[in-house]
């Protein structure tokens, strides 16, 4: 369904509701330049790391994209897990799958109060950014300590620049591509106003420098685009 959430005004505070669950690929797909193949990437990188009966986890599953592309990717058995706190979410992931016929596991629950022991792969696309800075350190060390050895934490963020005239520029240059998406000025508009004080951001350099404080031994930038990328995280 297409993404009409923010035609209207609404007093409301965004959330991952049944509303936003209804139209979430839609606006993905929409909202994230290159979405859809950041998540072929992603799926075909972390097949590379996984080997028969490995356990993956995906935080912040929203409707199961990520795990769906890698169940189609993956040449050997492995566990996969879906974690989001939004019923919502998840029974639109598990119609999905369904419709795939594919075992992925689903859990609704706070990512926080989940058991991720023994994974060896974590997904965490765009999940950080919405956690208050305090506790997103504490996650992304949760997710170093219960990750096996060898094993990787993917994960996908809006990021900012430092350089306040090239932040702009990434900033106009989204609007510009969010354009061509079909949103008109009021709907642009409208969500940016929503999402203030909700997503926080850090730069590409904050994001390494958290994970580096949790302990992973590398991090590298797999995929950028201005405003949007996507990291790897390594624990040796």
């Amino acid at each position: 369904m297409q993404d009409k959430l923010f035609t209207n005004t609404s007093d409301k505070q965004f959330e991952f509701d049944s509303s936003v669950a209804l139209v979430f690929d839609d606006m993905l797909k929409r909202s994230v330049p290159y979405y859809s193949p950041t998540v072929e990437l992603i799926a075909s990188v972390a097949s590379k790391y996984i080997k028969a009966n490995d356990t993956v986890y995906d935080l912040g599953c929203s409707t199961g994209t990520t795990l769906i592309a890698l169940q189609k990717q993956l040449k050997v058995p492995a566990k996969l897990v879906g974690i989001d706190s939004s019923p919502d979410m998840i029974k639109f992931a598990k119609r999905k799958t369904k419709a795939y016929n594919m075992d992925i596991a689903y859990q609704t629950q706070d990512i926080f109060d989940s058991d991720i022991r023994g994974a060896k792969v974590i997904f965490a696309n765009y999940i950080l950014q919405f956690i208050r800075p305090q506790k997103r350190e504490q996650l992304v060390k949760k997710i170093y300590d219960n990750l096996d050895d060898g094993g990787v934490l993917i994960f996908s963020e809006k990021i900012i620049y430092t350089d306040k005239k090239l932040d702009k520029i990434s900033i106009d240059q989204y609007l510009k591509y969010k354009k061509t998406q079909g949103y008109s000025d009021f709907e642009i508009s409208n969500k940016r106003e929503k999402l203030e004080n909700v997503l926080v951001p850090y730069s590409e350099q904050e994001n390494k420098d958290m994970l580096a404080t949790a302990g992973f031994d590398d991090s590298q930038t797999i995929f950028k685009w201005l405003n949007f990328a996507t990291f790897i995280a390594f624990k040796h």
